[in-house]
């Protein structure tokens, strides 16, 4: 069992340097993109966002999308229901704004996800006369230059699309939203500079003729994830996916222990289904973490009980977690050069993407056991059975 941990430790402390070096390369990658000009691409724009419910920070949300120092750009605001409670503050959110707003009811879907299948519906209503096609979530609150620092790397052509992630921020400052901010972060520092980068859906631009060349809406068809789908079209066709970490998208959340739970084994579970690679790695990349840590902890309870001396091993199992804290400082740093007006905020909530991203990878193998016996998700409301990429079952509304 010593021989055991000793072998686990040495990869720990192996992939922990090998992780500082990384954090570093993504360190200098967001220095040099947020220090640089957006450019002068700026072609006709339909931004599409699906909403359901009144959801906590919708209004500043909605604020946000009509208000980009962008010059040419329609909204299609994309739900299930015209009674949905969204619709109205929407309606009043917009009402003054100059900004061409669609209201698209998609109904209810059948055989997909309901973000899907508001998407699709959004996408066939808007005109021809679109030359990029832009996607958001309506929980971020990106800032004003966010759509013009996403559309502008389109301007080569070859480009498959650009995309960014999300940067929880918890706004009560609860524990287990915290956590959620604290699991979410690492998952931004998987894209860069490589191909391997997946689209996220809260915010991917994609030049109109190319979502139609690589059939993104057949892709979306029995899907519930308009992100990874259109991932899967892009790489049939061998495309690249641009990673912009200026254009992350700050995001407030707040949850319970419930809702943790129930927010990231849905993470997990759909990145199994449709990314199942990423899923094993991430696994046993945490599986590896957590049995050094807790390896090194049980032999230094035991030697304790024992007698004999154990404090060189309690060390020992301490390095990855620091290690993996010095991962968050650098992460850290980062997310303060391209969300500079969130400084603030980021440096008296420091500890929530340091110190506590030690434990992190305790809840997220958590996750991945769960996903590995399960393919049931929670989803604003409604219930599904992830059956394959292309098949999803909706169980409850």
């Amino acid at each position: 069992m010593l021989t055991l941990f000793y072998v686990l430790v040495l990869e720990q402390i192996l992939q922990g340097l090998y992780n500082l070096w990384d954090g570093l390369g993504w360190l200098r990658l967001a220095q040099r993109r947020a220090g640089t000009h957006s450019g002068f691409y700026a072609p006709r724009v339909a931004l599409f966002c699906p909403v359901k419910g009144a959801e906590p920070g919708l209004e500043q949300n909605i604020s946000a999308l009509v208000s980009f120092n962008y010059p040419d750009y329609e909204i299609f605001f994309a739900m299930a229901s015209a009674d949905d409670p969204a619709r109205k503050i929407i309606e009043r959110i917009t009402a003054g704004s100059k900004r061409k707003i669609h209201m698209v009811i998609a109904g209810r879907p059948s055989e997909c996800g309901e973000k899907v299948n508001n998407l699709r519906a959004a996408v066939l209503q808007a005109a021809e006369g679109f030359d990029v096609y832009v996607f958001a979530d309506s929980d971020g609150r990106p800032g004003r230059s966010w759509l013009s620092r996403l559309v502008a790397p389109l301007a080569d052509s070859n480009l498959g699309a650009v995309t960014t992630f999300r940067w929880f921020f918890p706004q009560t400052g609860g524990f287990w939203s915290a956590l959620a901010s604290a699991w979410n972060a690492p998952v931004a520092t998987y894209l860069g500079e490589h191909r391997g980068n997946f689209c996220w859906g809260g915010g991917t631009a994609i030049r109109r003729e190319r979502f139609e060349q690589c059939n993104v809406l057949e892709f979306w068809n029995g899907s519930v994830s308009d992100d990874f789908s259109l991932t899967h079209a892009l790489r049939q066709y061998g495309l690249p996916i641009q990673f912009a970490p200026e254009c992350i998208v700050p995001t407030i959340f707040d949850c319970n222990a419930a809702s943790l739970l129930e927010f990231t084994n849905r993470q997990m579970i759909i990145t199994r289904v449709y990314e199942s690679r990423l899923w094993f790695r991430g696994g046993l990349a945490h599986s590896l973490y957590c049995g050094a840590v807790l390896l090194g902890a049980g032999l230094f309870v035991t030697n304790m009980i024992t007698g004999a001396s154990g404090v060189q091993l309690l060390l020992l199992a301490f390095i990855p977690p620091v290690l993996s804290m010095g991962r968050g400082v650098l992460r850290l740093a980062a997310i303060m050069e391209v969300l500079p007006d969130w400084k603030t905020k980021l440096l008296a909530d420091g500890w929530i993407w340091t110190f506590l991203a030690a434990i992190t990878p305790f809840l997220a193998l958590w996750n991945t056991l769960v996903a590995l016996f399960g393919r049931q998700i929670r989803w604003r409301g409604v219930r599904y059975k992830l059956l394959s990429p292309g098949q999803t079952q909706i169980l409850m509304r």
